[in-house]
């Protein structure tokens, strides 16, 4: 995919930005700087960011349970959204605003370390492909972040530049070129970005299918219109039953059941719905159900 040209910026050195991505944290911290720039918005906090980040991996973790990072290894994005869905009453389809207004307000201290801990490198490498005038060694890495930035800072052209160095409350402030740039392209480089991740989690997550399809949440889900469907089915025949209990649905106030569950396939399609009993749609969850006991009564309705 080839980015939008520009006479005034290196746009190879952006194309560059997700090489070498051992994690998911630069996927994640580019798409929170492409949501809230505009004209008039060009200055954030590393706080402002990382709260934009919880609440874009929110779905996919909690509804899907994507991989966010290497098999065996701790990903403190993915870590965070499940300790906040394990330990407040949020639901997986809860509204952006209200993760945003949780993540503001909030005061628990095991967030504030998982957040701080997502800032200590990605702020500072994900320029790394535009750094072509300085050299930052494996010491200056690990060593004083005002020191670093001060390099950092010190490089022509970049994206962003640090301006206040204060944990959570540390600072970027977008160049003026690239505020122009990044706002006039903001969907093709969204559309990029969730490239570049749904390739990123296709690698992480292997046996998963759909992906792309589980980034984020459904604009709108249409199950009324299935479940109208069935109940006229059912009244041209009222000996049709549930293919789990076998009981016979006409009496019953139906539910619509995902024969392969939601979290798997990412879609409502009518081949995969069916109907059945609303407490055996509850028992049954996100389960798959047994194929050699249930495929042939499903095939068969």
């Amino acid at each position: 995919m080839q980015l939008p040209y520009s006479d005034e910026l290196n746009i190879g050195y952006l194309s560059r930005l997700f090489d070498n991505t051992s994690n998911c944290y630069k996927f994640f911290w580019f798409q929170a700087i492409l949501r809230k720039v505009d004209t008039i918005h060009n200055s954030f906090t590393f706080d402002e960011l990382i709260n934009e980040m919880i609440a874009d991996a929110w779905y996919m973790v909690t509804e899907y349970h994507l991989r966010l990072g290497p098999l065996g290894i701790t990903d403190n994005l993915e870590e965070v959204v499940k300790y906040i869905y394990e330990n407040y009453s949020f639901r997986s389809s809860q509204k952006r605003e209200d993760i945003l207004t949780f993540l503001n307000s909030t005061e628990d201290k095991q967030i504030a370390k998982y957040k701080s801990d997502l800032t200590l490198n990605v702020p500072y490498r994900l320029q790394v492909p535009f750094y072509d005038e300085i050299t930052i060694g494996k010491g200056l890495w690990s060593g004083s972040k005002i020191e670093l930035t001060n390099v950092i800072n010190s490089q022509r052209r970049l994206m962003y530049y640090f301006t206040q160095i204060s944990g959570l409350g540390s600072r970027i402030e977008v160049d003026s070129i690239w505020v122009d740039y990044l706002t006039k392209n903001k969907e093709i480089l969204t559309g990029w970005t969730q490239l570049k991740l749904i390739q990123y989690l296709q690698n992480k997550n292997p046996s998963v299918p759909g992906i792309a399809d589980k980034i984020e949440a459904p604009v709108a889900r249409d199950i009324e219109r299935v479940r109208k469907y069935w109940r006229l089915i059912i009244e041209l025949d009222p000996s049709l039953k549930d293919i789990y209990g076998e009981i016979t649905l006409a009496e019953k106030s139906i539910s619509v059941d995902h024969f392969v569950p939601w979290q798997y396939v990412a879609h409502d399609e009518l081949w995969n719905l069916h109907p059945t009993t609303r407490s055996i749609n509850s028992s049954k969850s996100n389960c798959l159900p047994a194929w050699d006991v249930y495929f042939v009564s499903l095939s068969e309705l």
